[in-house]
């Protein structure tokens, strides 16, 4: 598929998503607050649930993704498998 011609802010693919998709979008906010809000409540510093890492910083989720893919433009980790506990 060919890249289009016309850049995409943020704001617009908000609100595609709101208005045309039909996503409650402070429905989606209000979910992933309150996710993090169990976690945090516990005592941890960062929160990983059902594989997803919600990244935290100055009390704001910034970034949700799945645990084990590392993100688009950043190099991955690679952990070692090593025997033991694991």
């Amino acid at each position: 598929m060919k890249k289009p011609v016309h850049s995409v802010s943020d704001h617009a693919v908000l609100r595609y998503l709101e208005r045309v998709k039909g996503v409650d979008v402070e429905a989606c906010r209000t979910e992933i607050g309150r996710i993090v809000d169990r976690g945090m409540a516990l005592g941890a510093v960062g929160v990983v649930i059902d594989a997803f890492v919600y990244r935290i910083e100055n009390q704001c989720v910034v970034t949700v993704y799945r645990r084990n893919h590392p993100r688009v433009g950043h190099k991955g980790r690679r952990h070692l498998r090593g025997g033991g506990d694991e």
